[in-house]
């Protein structure tokens, strides 16, 4: 068993003791669920394309960073420049909550994606009741057809999708209603990084189609490489956090590209 198996099973059971606690019903009633969204297509397009992630921890990498809180980091994000934020809310694996997002929704201006393992139309009626605004789906845990289906569902709820593949073969996962494709830098099997294997998906996708470049930038280099070739977008999580200060080190990469 993958540790990404792992992640679905617990996954599960999660979403199950979730549905039984508060119905998708009373989440329609939340304060955040009619919230206009913010689109995180258009922030890329007119930002630095940073998608900067407030993250703890990773199955990969252990404690990251459990010191400091989310709106002292996500507000620094935003200020010099993120073009969105990435908040996992994964708590078994990844250290994170729900209310991560809740706690700084108020304050925050540019679009927060849910970062999570989303394989229960439940979970996107969650999603919209803390206030996210893009949700991801990866491939690897879905089939095409069930992606076709939570993106409408996701478009329904005026959130938008952002799709994580890192397979030539979960390409087929793509379709048109599809508002941003994710390319992980990372193979969630094994965690073996190799940016040019997503150098050569990103150019298998329709033209037109934004890109993001997911995981395993650790420097400068890594960033303008991935931009040289075409990326538009770029996931960051590990590179700010794994710092004592976060919201410096941000500060620091953004200013020097």
């Amino acid at each position: 068993m993958t540790i990404l198996d792992k992640i679905i099973e617990r996954k599960k059971e999660e979403i199950a003791g979730a549905k039984s606690r508060i119905s998708s019903d009373r989440l329609k009633s939340t304060a955040f669920f009619g919230r206009p969204t913010h689109s995180l297509k258009e922030s890329i397009e007119n930002k630095n394309g940073i998608i900067a992630e407030f993250k703890r921890q990773s199955p990969s990498k252990g404690i990251i960073n459990n010191s400091v809180q989310p709106l002292e980091v996500v507000s620094a994000y935003e200020k010099f420049g993120a073009s969105g934020i990435s908040i996992l809310t994964d708590h078994d694996f990844f250290g994170g909550n729900l209310n991560d997002i809740v706690s700084v929704r108020n304050d925050i201006n540019i679009p927060i994606l849910r970062k999570d393992f989303m394989i229960d139309e439940y979970q996107f009626y969650e999603a919209k009741s803390i206030g996210a605004d893009v949700i991801l789906l990866i491939a690897s845990c879905l089939s095409p057809s069930q992606v076709q289906e939570f993106t409408e569902l996701a478009h329904k709820l005026k959130m938008e999708v952002l799709l994580e593949i890192h397979t030539e073969d979960e390409l087929k996962h793509f379709n048109s209603k599809i508002d941003l494709v994710g390319i992980n830098n990372r193979n969630l099997k094994d965690f073996k990084v190799d940016l040019q294997h997503s150098v050569q998906l990103k150019n298998q996708l329709p033209k037109g189609v934004l890109s993001v470049a997911e995981s395993g930038i650790y420097s400068l280099e890594d960033f303008k490489f991935l931009k040289e070739k075409g990326f538009d977008g770029f996931l960051m999580g590990e590179y700010f956090m794994k710092n004592t200060n976060p919201a410096k080190a941000f500060e620091e990469f953004s200013s020097q590209i």
